[in-house]
């Protein structure tokens, strides 16, 4: 099946391009951002060799969508989506954090509790807690990027200040706004039968000063998601729950023995694999945005995405 792994457009008044582990972004004249969510996928901060087919499209339009469904809470950087893969807005200066938040006791935060410890970015877990169980309320437990590499960090409230990372003023806003978010994506996600267990939120800062929200918003690559029927009877039983998330490639790669460690090599991801992990994507997007998921045309994605980008870049002059 055709998928997008990477792109080299050449927009008008194109002045870089930064490619991400999933997107890849166009600087349109220092003043608008052409994101393009390719159909990489990532885990363990590693790029898989093979995409995965309309996984972009997913991730762009959940992102896109929870961004209109949130703007009246924080407002975000977003101007418009001229292709199903792309997202064009404000250019922004990013914060170099990254705002994570837990309302479950799930994923990371269960790894290092496994492992004994009682504190997460310098945030007390509570004893005595099974994998799964929900937090007496969300904690902020956020992440910065390494000096060195690709890989994420975990970091306190504290050290961010003390870093000069963000100013106290802004990392007032950047937790406000991260627990409005989450209080917001925690309805929308009941409403559909859906738990919203923990979530990723990364913020800029527009040339005029102002703090919005940017990339990606409640999309399975950046949130974990449980289904809300038979929770507690899973808790109760000590069994595994349901879940909607990209934790489903995580827990196959460590079953072949990858977790992107040093000398570990990646898996060989059959075409059938991809086929179900494409259908897996799509049921995500089905269930998160309560509606059907319609394939866009993908019998040449490189020509449409560039004849949609440039265009819409066209109407603007």
């Amino acid at each position: 099946m055709n998928t997008i792994t990477t792109t080299n457009f050449n927009f008008p008044n194109q002045k870089s391009l930064y490619k991400g582990k999933v997107r890849e972004v166009y600087n349109i004249n220092d003043s608008l951002l052409v994101m393009v969510a390719t159909d990489r996928l990532s885990a363990f901060d590693v790029v898989m060799p093979k995409g995965i087919p309309y996984k972009g499209q997913i991730l762009n339009q959940i992102a896109t969508k929870f961004m209109a469904q949130t703007q009246d809470l924080v407002p975000n950087w977003l101007i418009a989506t001229p292709d199903p893969n792309v997202a064009v807005g404000h250019l922004c200066e990013p914060f170099k954090v990254e705002m994570v938040i837990r309302g479950y006791l799930s994923g990371h935060a269960a790894r290092e509790y496994k492992a004994g410890k009682r504190m997460l970015c310098g945030v007390v877990m509570p004893a005595g807690m099974k994998e799964n169980d929900k937090f007496p309320k969300p904690i902020i437990t956020p992440a910065t990027k390494a000096e060195m590499g690709d890989h994420d960090e975990d970091i306190s409230r504290e050290d961010i200040l003390k870093r000069g990372i963000v100013s106290i003023e802004d990392y007032e806003v950047l937790e406000d706004y991260t627990r409005k978010l989450f209080q917001r994506g925690t309805e929308i996600a009941a409403s559909r039968g859906l738990i919203l267990v923990d979530t990723k939120y990364e913020f800029g800062k527009t040339k005029e000063g102002k703090i919005v929200l940017i990339d990606e918003i409640h999309t399975p690559d950046s949130s974990r998601y449980f289904y809300a029927e038979g929770y507690q009877k899973r808790q109760d039983r000590g069994e595994a729950q349901k879940q909607l998330s990209k934790e489903f490639v995580r827990q196959w790669l460590i079953a072949n023995d990858f977790q992107g460690l040093k000398g570990q090599t990646v898996p060989v991801m059959t075409d059938d694999y991809i086929e179900t992990v494409s259908e897996r994507y799509i049921e995500l997007y089905e269930n998160i945005m309560g509606e059907p998921f319609i394939k866009a045309d993908v019998s040449d994605i490189q020509n449409r995405i560039k004849t949609n980008v440039e265009n819409f870049l066209l109407s603007l002059d």
